[in-house]
């Protein structure tokens, strides 16, 4: 009897992908205001424009139920590959691949400062695509895992009167509520305390069960370690290593301490 090999279902392809910025510069001459004023008006491309190219032709697949780890040093590319991944960068060349719809989740993403953290859950969780039923039955449970009510109700303030750890908690509690096709996090557990560390990396274990593919991009190698089973290592722009997490970060860590 023929032995059955399990199927791998892709989620993620990207296929040999350069992503350039073009970084607009005012040079040296004088009026420059008025001179960028006169270019987009006659639709000339300024004479002061630096490219940047921060993806150099990467390729990688991903499947479901994976947990992958980006990491790298700073502009290395890695928050660069995932809002491509998430489709809100076009690459110059090259092709980006998914299946389902992958979501992105920083701690810069944007919620409203002005509305309370209870606005901010509703209108998080309708941008997600939840029913408002799915947000009242899950609205405990975000308040709850981001703990910010521990110390007080501040669930009922506006977001401005937030900490930085604050508002990045409930971001992420808002974002993990929902079960993803691809979930791209970057940098989200390196706020708050141990305990919401681990909170957080239980979630992640179960969106792979649940779900479809985990991105994490952090400069935490523990929380790659406990959450992530393959790393992606980019090195400007570049993929150097891409295999199981122990092997790459141990090789990262290598190159790091010379």
């Amino acid at each position: 009897m023929a032995e059955q090999t399990e199927t791998r279902v892709p989620t993620v392809i990207v296929d040999d992908v350069h992503i350039v910025y073009r970084v607009h510069g005012a040079g040296n001459s004088k009026g420059s205001a008025t001179a960028a004023l006169g270019r987009i008006i006659s639709r000339k491309s300024s004479p002061n424009v630096r490219l940047v190219h921060a993806v150099r032709g990467v390729s990688f697949t991903t499947y479901r139920g994976e947990a992958v780890g980006l990491i790298g040093s700073n502009g290395s590319g890695k928050s660069t590959m995932l809002r491509a991944i998430a489709g809100l960068l076009p690459p110059e060349s090259g092709r980006v691949y998914t299946d389902g719809q992958p979501s992105l989740l920083g701690v810069n993403a944007a919620l409203m400062n002005d509305l309370t953290g209870e606005r901010n859950v509703i209108l998080g969780g309708l941008a997600m695509g939840m029913s408002q039923e799915e947000i009242r039955e899950r609205y405990q449970g975000i308040v709850d895992f981001s703990g910010i009510n521990e110390k007080g109700d501040f669930i009922s303030l506006p977001m401005r009167t937030y900490s930085s750890g604050m508002a990045a908690r409930l971001r992420f509690s808002i974002a993990a509520a929902k079960n993803h096709d691809v979930l791209m996090i970057d940098e989200a557990l390196a706020t708050g305390d141990r305990s919401f560390q681990r909170r957080s990396e239980a979630r992640i274990r179960e969106l792979r069960k649940e779900a479809g593919t985990v991105f994490l991009v952090s400069h935490n190698n523990k929380s790659i370690r406990d959450t992530c089973d393959r790393v992606l290592w980019l090195e400007k722009g570049e993929l150097l290593m891409d295999g199981p997490t122990d092997d790459v970060l141990k090789a990262y860590e290598e190159a790091s301490n010379k």
